[in-house]
């Protein structure tokens, strides 16, 4: 395949018209985005559809698809009306995201292998109490020894909205279906029309734990439909410090979670109290503890002095150092190690076939880190080790955690130290005048923009209308890619283990919902 011809290449984070996006005829779009994936080896960031210009009732699908080993996204379009043949059957890759689409817009996914919703919605009025017609019709095993084992949505009172449908055969999981959309807010469609005063607080409440890497997503995204959205390079060195401050706080909260799932207390206790000294870290950036309000297009909103990166420079390795001592205590205990192991197998083959990102990806072997395969921002000059492992069960999932964080605390020990010889001017330069952006942006574009988040890759995508608004906007977690590698893990596997491979993945609910 000639990807320059058939695809438009972008750079992450950058911006084109919407004119140059091919439009293929839908056979070749299917034909081409499933030989990209299957046999070219790149990855589905995103597709979704939005309704085509001056034809009432007809859609445009546009699919991203991430190029690692050009560093490139591939761009391409097809416009369709009522129904087009499914990707999912030949790509799995294509399967979450073609549910959301017949969900959002009523198109058929014609020999979609499961064509049900993807979250619980709100009933159009006159339709009775019932949710969207499918959406509740579970796959049951046909067999008298067969049982169901439902879970939530309503929780213990920490976490999210979510429903757990196991199906099973005694103690072992045959099949587990997960459904979410108990608290889809709308965001997408909120964020039409933008940018204005809401935008910002919107992203960033988009996934409350990821809140940085949101609104460093969004702010690149503006950077390449708006001059007056640029950032230094002093801003975005400041951006990836406070970005791996959310990775630390986030890694260690799971990888005392996971101790807590086996009853290892110490290490649960430790990391308890270590993910609150990086949350704090990140309020002395910016006086929040989760970074809200920090990352602004075109910069920053507040300052360190020297004496603050000097004061974060010795918090960060004293903290290091706790954290290290109490996951040693963690992956040295062999009863830990026992719960750990084998338990909840992603075969990387599976996680490579349906699209799996982020940590989780990883740990089956997919190297798949956005920091190095797409670079951006300080990640270009410095450039963070690949942390991956093969075995793709709890362990690695946790292992990766750990590696992660000793990554991020090099990094984060390099990054301090180039902070304290930004000159004043460079200081200067990182503030940001954008602190209410409601202008315009380049008319009848089209921009994408990639994050490697705590979790995984986040994909923000924009198209323009002819007055430089957001007239389509498109978050893709990447918990949206993970839900279902989540399930996969179960089967086979003893129902009582369903707590620690549901904590080793730590997906989003409210970040699929938006």
């Amino acid at each position: 395949m000639n990807m320059d011809t058939t695809f438009l290449a972008l750079p992450n984070g950058a911006a084109a018209p919407i004119a140059d996006l091919p439009v293929l005829p839908f056979d070749d779009f299917r034909a081409q985005l499933i030989q990209a994936v299957m046999q070219d080896g790149l990855r589905v960031s995103s597709f979704f559809a939005t309704p085509a210009d001056n034809q009432p009732g007809d859609f445009e699908l546009i699919a991203v698809l991430a190029d690692d080993r050009a560093h490139l996204l591939r761009l391409a379009a097809s416009r369709v009306s009522k129904s087009y043949l499914a990707l999912s059957a030949d790509c799995p890759a294509f399967h979450w995201f073609e549910r959301e689409i017949a969900e959002v817009t009523g198109l058929v996914c014609e020999n979609h292998p499961w064509p049900k919703p993807i979250r619980f919605t709100r009933p159009p009025v006159g339709k009775g109490a019932d949710v969207l017609p499918g959406v509740t019709d579970y796959l049951r095993i046909a067999d008298e020894a067969a049982h169901e084992v439902a879970v939530g949505p309503v929780h213990a009172g920490v976490i999210e909205p979510g429903h757990f449908r196991f199906q099973c055969l005694g103690e072992e999981v045959i099949f587990l279906e997960i459904s979410l959309g108990y608290q889809h807010r709308g965001i997408e469609k909120m964020l039409v029309g933008g940018p204005d005063v809401r935008s910002a607080q919107l992203i960033e409440c988009a996934a409350g734990d990821t809140s940085i890497a949101s609104a460093w997503c969004y702010a690149r995204l503006l950077a390449a439909l708006s001059p007056a959205c640029q950032a230094s390079p002093a801003a975005e060195l400041w951006r990836g410090i406070a970005l791996e401050f959310e990775r630390s706080a986030n890694h260690t909260g799971d990888l005392g979670a996971l101790a807590g799932d086996v009853a290892f207390l110490p290490t649960q206790s430790f990391c308890g109290r270590i993910r609150g000294e990086y949350l704090n870290m990140t309020a002395a950036l910016c006086g929040n503890r989760f970074g809200r309000g920090y990352v602004l297009p075109g910069g920053l909103r507040y300052l360190a002095d020297n004496k603050k990166v000097a004061d974060l420079q010795a918090w960060r390795k004293r903290v290091h150092a706790d954290l290290t001592n109490a996951l040693d205590l963690l992956f040295d205990t062999p009863s830990v190690l026992d719960r750990f192991e084998n338990t909840g197998v992603l075969a990387p083959a599976d996680a490579a076939a349906v699209g799996i990102v982020g940590v989780a990806g990883r740990a089956s072997g997919l190297n798949n880190d956005i920091r190095l395969s797409h670079p951006y921002g300080p990640y270009t000059d410095r450039p963070l080790s690949l942390c991956a492992e093969g075995a793709g069960d709890v362990l690695a999932r946790a292992m990766v955690r750990r590696r992660e964080l000793d990554a991020s605390n090099q990094w984060l020990n390099e990054a301090l130290n180039a902070a304290t010889e930004l000159s004043a001017d460079e200081q200067t330069s990182a503030l940001s005048s954008q602190h209410s952006p409601a202008r315009a942006l380049a008319p009848s574009m089209i921009a994408v923009s990639l994050q490697e988040a705590w979790r995984g890759e986040l994909c923000h995508v924009a198209l323009t209308d002819s007055h430089g608004r957001f007239r389509h906007y498109k978050i893709v977690d990447p918990s949206f890619h993970n839900w279902y590698g989540l399930a996969l893990t179960l089967r086979g596997e003893q129902i009582s283990h369903f707590p620690i491979c549901n904590k080793s993945f730590n997906l989003s609910y409210c970040g699929h919902d938006l």
